[in-house]
């Protein structure tokens, strides 16, 4: 495997970005060099970079830094051509109401799946997360359908290189058991999760096609004790039903721009 291009002032020039949007109150360049191990003449001169393009502004009095608009821009602009949590949305809506169980809406980035949405149970007791949040590339059914989307190669490639870990005591962590829920995956068009991401949780998820620049899907998520094997069944044939539902309109708004 060729070694990817590095590029460490683009590397920390994120990881900067990435500790600036977590503070509210926003970062000095003493804070900064401290959490990040970083000398503050590199943080300085990658905040002064960075501001010059407007990515962060400078409060000149409290001499921190907030993220600034470009971000937004640029954000706004990665999802301008096909608002995917628009279409989505209705088809979440109605899903969650036919089986009264959370529903999620997630995105693959790199080894990460990061949810958009979510539209939660209207039952007390229920599975919710911020949204934005950030779930393992292997946890549970959502993971099994965005690897299904891999080439069988790259999947196995994954797992041989970074292993497969253990959230509970039912996760699978056998390459071999692993890859054969991918490939049932890959043919079905959904994948299930018996507490093998949280205890005492069950999930299906189905995945989204028709979009060019993101791996999206859907899952529901729901406590065991609610969730019966014929339970389980109707929630694979609804995620898969509103998975396609989504698809479709995808494929129609992207045809129409």
């Amino acid at each position: 495997m060729v070694n990817a291009y590095q590029a460490p002032t683009v590397k920390k020039a994120f990881q900067i970005l990435k500790s600036v949007s977590k503070s509210r109150q926003g970062m000095g360049i003493s804070e900064l060099s401290k959490q990040l191990f970083l000398g503050k003449s590199t943080v300085f001169g990658i905040l002064n970079a960075l501001e010059n393009v407007g990515a962060v502004v400078r409060d000149p009095t409290t001499k921190t830094y907030t993220l600034g608009v470009t971000l937004f821009e640029l954000g706004r602009a990665a999802y301008s051509r096909i608002d995917i949590k628009e279409i989505a949305r209705p088809a979440m809506e109605a899903l969650m109401e036919r089986v009264q169980e959370s529903v999620f809406l997630g995105v693959r980035n790199k080894e990460h799946l990061t949810i958009l949405d979510i539209v939660e149970s209207m039952q007390d007791l229920k599975i919710t997360a911020p949204v934005g949040s950030r779930i393992p590339l292997f946890a549970g059914a959502a993971g099994k359908v965005f690897m299904a989307s891999m080439p069988e190669e790259q999947a196995a490639e994954l797992i041989r290189m970074k292993g497969i870990p253990r959230f509970t005591k039912h996760t699978i962590i056998n390459p071999m058991r692993f890859m054969e829920e991918i490939r049932k995956a890959r043919r079905t068009g959904y994948a299930t999760d018996d507490e093998e991401y949280i205890p005492g949780v069950r999930a299906v998820a189905a995945a989204i096609q028709g979009t060019r620049t993101l791996s999206a899907a859907i899952w529901v998520v729901g406590f065991k004790p609610r969730i019966d094997a014929k339970k389980m069944a109707f929630l694979a044939e609804e995620t898969l039903y509103s998975a396609r539902e989504i698809s479709e309109k995808i494929k129609t708004a992207d045809a129409a721009r």
